[in-house]
């Protein structure tokens, strides 16, 4: 069903320079917030520790960060959870990791009697050849370290080392450190990682009736990492726009693709621009939200196109111009019904949803309005524009000679 009578449309191209105005003042506030305010980067792109705790009774966020600082950790985030089932669920956030630099490897290497890779002696007293491991690996989070024997260890012996390497401590677990892999004699050391050592001043401080044993999640991501991921980030949807104004390009015509990519960057550039306004977690969630968005916006970008590719052969006398108006005034009910029914949708996850849900389902919301918008008032009107232009097309459509002009469907 179309959303305007057979014989009639709407003049959208005579509003252009309105929503053109209107998108450029959007685009320009968000590059503006971008670069003074900057983005909320969670711990997937700036590093750290998150970790996630239901505390047992209320609690201040304020008491809990002061609790926190003391502990030595800088600059912590304390986030309240909504949650119905636990009221007083927080997310901290800490820029420390339990990565162990190159030092600390090799003060654990010579208490647990490993010869280095430089070959280095170690004192035979000490460290006969009998009790040196074979092989000593220590993993990225730096909270578990795996060795490997040609006998039996004496684990108490191993425990009683690595408790002599200042700044590393042992999980309070049983059978800590504890052999595996009998097989190979492989032996673990499971650390204490930051989360534990949160989690364990916490419980000091605030109380054991305040604090829970365990927390309900801990995740950490390393410097490095995050500056890698964040950099994946911005090439992934770089490299999307990239190949979806080949597509456009391949399946319709040149002049059509800036158009698309411009709607493209359009949507994109706003909806980073309210996450810096509304300085909600920019994560990879947000990522993933963004690429669906460019995929979906692009899909309806294409429906347009697609109706005034096949009304550039049904209406050969009449301008690029009005070609338009009647494509966009033929598709925008199946355009609002679609994006309505999405929206629908996603409200229920912006609703009933909870953490990386709710955030991937909150960017899309935004995306597809804006997408919505952008289809009709921004791909399709700067094509006419590229047209005219820059590919000198006459007032008749792409490609076609001028012609007298036949009278034409009144406008609304």
């Amino acid at each position: 069903m179309e959303f305007f009578k057979p014989g009639r449309y709407f003049d959208f191209m005579g509003q252009k320079n309105i929503w053109f105005a209107v998108s450029v003042v959007l685009c320009l506030t968000s590059l503006v917030m971008f670069f003074t305010k900057g983005l909320n980067f969670g711990t997937d792109f700036r590093g750290g520790t998150e970790i996630e705790i239901a505390f047992k009774k209320e609690i201040a966020p304020n008491d809990i960060r002061n609790a926190v600082q003391k502990l030595g950790f800088s600059a912590p985030d304390v986030i309240h959870v909504t949650d119905e089932t636990n009221p007083y669920r927080f997310m901290l956030r800490v820029q420390e990791v339990s990565t162990i630099d190159d030092a600390m490897q090799t003060k654990i290497q010579d208490a647990l009697c490993f010869a280095s890779a430089s070959g280095g002696e170690l004192p035979a007293d000490r460290c006969p050849k009998d009790k040196q491991p074979t092989e000593l690996k220590i993993s990225p989070g730096g909270d578990k370290i795996s060795l490997r024997y040609d006998k039996e260890p004496d684990l108490a012996q191993i425990a009683a080392a690595i408790k002599t390497v200042e700044g590393v401590e042992l999980r309070a677990a049983e059978n800590n450190p504890q052999i595996v892999s009998p097989r190979d004699m492989k032996v673990e050391i499971q650390l204490k990682s930051k989360g534990d050592q949160l989690m364990d001043g916490l419980r000091s401080s605030l109380g054991a009736e305040t604090v829970p044993d365990d927390p309900m999640r801990v995740e950490w991501v390393g410097p490095k990492a995050g500056k890698l991921l964040r950099d994946a980030a911005l090439k992934s949807v770089g490299i999307s726009l990239l190949l979806m104004m080949a597509y456009v390009a391949f399946r319709f015509d040149m002049r059509f693709a800036p158009g698309a990519i411009v709607a493209l960057a359009h949507d994109v550039l706003i909806v980073t621009g309210i996450f810096v306004v509304t300085g909600r977690e920019f994560t990879l969630t947000t990522v993933a939200a963004l690429l669906t968005l460019v995929g979906y916006s692009i899909n309806d970008t294409v429906v347009v196109y697609d109706r005034i590719r096949e009304n550039l052969g049904k209406h050969r006398g009449k301008t690029f111009t009005t070609i338009i108006n009647i494509s966009v005034s033929e598709v925008i009910s199946r355009t609002i019904l679609t994006s309505t029914t999405t929206l629908l949708s996603l409200m229920s996850f912006l609703i009933l949803g909870s953490g990386a849900i709710k955030d991937f389902a909150f960017a899309l919301f935004l995306g597809i309005i804006v997408g919505t918008y952008s289809s009709i008032y921004i791909a399709s009107p700067l094509t006419e524009v590229i047209d005219r232009r820059i590919f000198g097309g006459a007032k008749s459509s792409p490609g076609q000679k001028s012609r007298p002009r036949k009278r034409e469907a009144a406008v609304v």
